[in-house]
């Protein structure tokens, strides 16, 4: 049985799939503008080692918009995106991650499932390479079909500076 990872670097903003620790796959993501923390509130990627907590979103089709982690039924557009200018896109599928390593970024005021830290779309609109988020992992939706995929809970999920 092979054992797969990710590995999410927020200095290069890429994220590499390693599969028996041979990197398989590697994508452009952006991270958090306010960069790497694990504060609740902070705005920040939390680093250190985590894990697939929850796989959301399997089935739907490319560009379906979440929110609050649920499926609203529609699918992303600019026309939609000029209805609410106010929404932080979360497309396609949803990997909800949690930290592992309690007091740092598993517990208390550092939670990384409590922060709702998830690997997840984005509209196509959204530069990848460069740091933007609001603390989650956005990649292109076409890439988060692909990874969603090859990963199952419990993945082991390492965000490093």
């Amino acid at each position: 049985m092979s054992q797969t990872a990710i590995h999410i670097s927020l200095t290069e903003q890429r994220l590499k799939l390693y599969e028996d620790a041979e990197e398989k796959i590697s994508f452009a993501i952006s991270t958090a503008l306010n960069g790497a923390g694990e504060c609740i509130g902070s705005g920040c990627t939390p680093r250190g080692e985590h894990k697939i907590k929850i796989k959301i979103g399997a089935g739907c089709a490319e560009g379906s918009v979440f929110v609050g982690r649920r499926s609203t039924g529609e699918i992303y557009s600019a026309q939609l995106a000029e209805l609410y200018p106010e929404r932080d896109w979360i497309l396609t599928r949803i990997l909800w991650i949690t930290g592992v390593k309690s007091g740092f970024n598993r517990g208390g005021d550092v939670d990384t499932l409590r922060r709702m830290i998830y690997i997840h779309g984005t509209p196509d609109s959204e530069l990848m390479g460069e740091a933007k988020s609001h603390g989650c992992i956005r990649m292109r939706n076409q890439d988060m079909v692909e990874l969603f995929d090859q990963v199952v809970h419990s993945t082991p999920v390492f965000i490093e500076e």
